[in-house]
């Protein structure tokens, strides 16, 4: 049972995602001005906050690995959504098509410092951000993260994985930031739905 808060702060989220992306289809010219409203009621009303994504791979063990991800679709990319320590689906720095899963080790304003001697000290800019892998016993460019292919725009997230199927029986939330996690309960709780999961689990 949903708490009359939950829902209220749920309302909120989507309140806030459907001007975001009105105004952003606005500002493309896809939408009129007079549209916005509409566009944001609509959005509101019959929009969902999440969407299911297949994840394939081993980068990710032991958090995700193959399973099927709730995502939390987030109403803009920068250091007021996204935080360091969150799981995120973003595009592939190698491969614009298709999409990968890895976790914000830093952002904006971090200094970045090399286990190699060589390699000088450098600062993430502005939008910036350094993915990781969760599995450390794959060797850097097996991970396929900002070891290999450096710093990646925070505008390449689409969004933070909330939860994980693995199996019917191995599923649960994933383990993002505080400031992540907080944020998308109200969400996780009127959203979640663990048999929609399973049905489109791929084994």
């Amino acid at each position: 049972m949903v708490s009359l808060s939950t829902w209220f702060r749920y309302i909120a989220h989507k309140f806030e995602y459907s001007v975001a992306l009105s105004w952003k289809n606005y500002k493309r010219g896809q939408i009129t001005d007079r549209e916005v409203g509409d566009a944001v009621w609509k959005n509101l009303l019959q929009g969902r906050l999440s969407y299911l994504h297949w994840n394939k791979g081993e980068e990710m063990t032991p958090t995700v690995g193959g399973g099927t991800l709730l995502v939390r679709k987030l109403p803009a990319t920068d250091p007021a959504h996204v935080f360091v320590g969150d799981v995120v689906v973003l595009k592939d720095p190698e491969n614009p098509e298709s999409y990968i899963v890895r976790r914000v080790a830093a952002i904006e304003g971090y200094e970045m410092v090399s286990t190699d001697a060589n390699d000088e000290p450098f600062v993430l800019e502005k939008d910036e951000c350094w993915i990781l892998a969760d599995n450390d016993k794959l060797k850097p460019k097996e991970a396929n993260d900002s070891r290999k292919f450096g710093p990646v725009p925070m505008t390449d997230v689409v969004g933070r994985v909330m939860y994980c199927l693995r199996t019917a029986v191995d599923h649960g939330p994933v383990k993002n930031s505080p400031y992540g996690m907080r944020k998308d309960m109200p969400v996780l709780m009127v959203e979640l739905d663990v048999d929609e999961l399973a049905k489109n689990h791929k084994a």
